[in-house]
C-alpha cells in the first residue's frame, strides 16, 4: 500500500511539474542555506584554530605593555624568564626572544624584515619546521655564533626561486652571518602578519652584534609552551602574579606586561564564530517554515481539485487512514525532493564560497542527514491537517461536487 501510495504521488508531481516546483522551491532554500551557514561557519573556527596553532600549540606569550599596541613598557631580564622556568608550574619549555628590525642584505639583493634572537627552545614552542639545513644547536647559542635561520620570504625576496642558500653570508644590520637553515613554509598568522618573513638568529648574538650589552631588559618577549593537559589560564594567572611581584606593582596598579593565551583565544574566537553560525543558520531555517506553509497550501488546493477522485475512492472501498496516507506520501515526497535538491545546492554553494571566504570544505554527513531529516518532518507537520481533511470527506458529499 506504501509504494502504491508512492507511485501515485510520484505520478502527481510529475503532472503538474512548475506547481511542485514552486512549492518546495522554499524548502530547497531552507535545506541549502542552513547546510551552507553552518558548513561554512565549522569550516572557519577549524580554519581560526588552525591559523593560531601556527604560532604554537598550547602556546603563551609574554609581553611588555598592558596590551599588544603598548609601548615604551619595561621589557624582561634573563632572570625573569630563569623565574618563570623555576618558579611556575605546568611548564613545558620557554624562550626569551630579543626582536627588532633590520636591513637584510645578498650580493645586490636587500630587505628590511624582522629579526629574532632566542634560544634552540623556541623552535619547538613555535612548532617550526625546516624545509632546508638545520636550527642552531646549544653550544652556538652560548658561543654566540654568527648563525641564522632564514624564513622562506626572505630566501625568496634574496636569493630568488630554486637558489639554496644554505652556507651563504648574508649581511644583517651591522654583522655577517651564515644560512645554516630555511623554515617550511607557514603562510600569514590569524593577524595577517607573514610567518615567513623572518630570520632567526642565537640571542646572544644578536646582543653581542647588533643591540649591544648597555641595558639588561633587553627581552622582548617571553614565549612558554604548557604542558600538555595542563590548563593554560593557570599558567597565565601564575605568570602574572610572579611578574607583579617582580616588577614591583602594588595592589592598586595595572599590570604594565600582558600575557597572551593562544588555546583561550582560538576557543573565545571558535565559541564566537559557533555563536554566529548557529544564528545564521537559525534565520536561514525560516525558509524551511515558509516551504513547508507552501507545502501545506498546494495540497489544500489538491484536496479540492482531487475531491471527486477522492469520493470515488471511498465509495468503491478504500478506508480513510488509505486516503490520509495517500496526500501524506505526497507531501512527504515533495518535501524530500527539495530537501535532497537544497542537500545539491548546499554542496555547489560550498564549493563555490569556501574559495571566496579562504577556508577548506568539508563534506559534514551529520549535518546534512539532519537538515535532510528535518525537511521530511517539515512534510508529515505540515501535510498532516490537508491529508486528514481528505480522508474526513464524506463519500456522497464527494461525488456531488463540481
Amino acid at each position: 500500500m506504501l509504494l502504491n501510495a508512492l507511485l501515485i504521488a510520484v505520478r502527481e508531481i510529475r503532472r503538474n511539474l512548475m506547481r511542485s516546483f514552486l512549492t518546495v522551491i522554499g524548502i530547497v532554500i531552507g535545506v541549502g542555506a542552513v547546510i551552507t551557514m553552518v558548513t561554512l561557519g565549522q569550516a572557519a573556527t577549524e580554519s581560526i584554530r588552525a591559523q593560531i596553532s601556527k604560532i604554537g600549540s598550547n602556546l603563551l606569550v609574554l609581553r611588555p605593555g598592558e596590551s599588544w599596541m603598548s609601548r615604551n613598557a619595561p621589557k624582561f631580564t634573563l632572570r625573569d624568564v630563569d623565574a618563570i622556568r623555576y618558579q611556575v608550574p605546568g611548564i613545558r619549555d620557554i624562550a626569551p626572544i630579543v626582536g627588532t628590525t633590520v636591513r637584510v642584505v645578498y650580493k645586490e639583493s636587500d630587505r628590511s624584515t624582522s629579526i629574532q634572537g632566542t634560544t634552540t627552545h623556541y623552535f619547538s614552542i613555535a612548532n617550526w619546521e625546516l624545509s632546508l639545513g638545520r636550527f642552531f644547536n646549544e653550544k652556538e647559542v652560548t658561543d654566540g655564533a654568527t648563525v641564522a635561520v632564514i624564513g622562506e620570504t626572505v630566501r625568496r625576496e634574496l636569493f630568488g626561486e630554486g637558489m639554496n642558500p644554505i652556507g651563504e653570508l648574508i649581511r644583517i644590520g651591522k654583522f655577517n652571518a651564515q644560512v645554516i637553515g630555511v623554515t617550511a613554509v607557514k603562510g600569514q598568522s590569524g593577524f595577517g602578519s607573514d610567518l615567513d618573513d623572518n630570520i632567526i638568529v642565537p640571542y646572544t648574538t644578536l646582543i653581542q652584534r647588533q643591540t649591544g650589552l648597555q641595558k639588561e631588559r633587553y627581552v622582548t618577549q617571553v614565549m612558554i609552551s604548557g604542558e600538555e593537559g595542563y590548563p593554560g589560564i593557570n599558567i597565565v594567572a601564575d605568570v602574572s602574579s610572579l611578574m607583579r611581584e617582580r616588577r614591583n606593582i602594588v595592589s592598586n596598579e595595572n599590570d604594565n606586561f600582558n600575557v597572551f593565551d593562544s588555546q583561550q583565544l582560538a576557543e573565545t574566537m571558535s565559541s564566537s564564530t559557533r555563536v554566529m553560525t548557529s544564528l545564521l543558520g537559525a534565520v536561514a531555517g525560516v525558509s524551511l517554515l515558509v516551504g513547508g506553509i507552501g507545502i501545506m497550501n498546494i495540497m489544500l488546493v489538491s484536496v479540492t481539485e482531487r475531491t471527486r477522485e477522492i469520493g470515488i475512492r471511498l465509495a468503491i472501498g478504500a478506508r480513510a487512514h488509505e486516503v490520509l496516507l495517500q496526500f501524506l506520501v505526497e507531501a512527504v515526497t515533495l518535501s524530500c525532493v527539495g530537501g535532497l535538491s537544497g542537500i545539491a545546492l548546499a554542496y555547489g554553494l560550498c564549493h563555490a564560497l569556501v574559495k571566496t571566504v579562504g577556508v577548506s570544505f568539508t563534506f559534514n554527513a551529520p549535518i546534512n542527514l539532519i537538515a535532510f531529516l528535518f525537511s521530511a518532518a517539515i512534510g508529515i507537520l505540515f501535510g498532516f491537517m490537508p491529508a486528514r481533511r481528505a480522508a474526513a470527506l464524506d463519500p456522497i458529499d464527494a461525488l456531488r461536487y463540481e
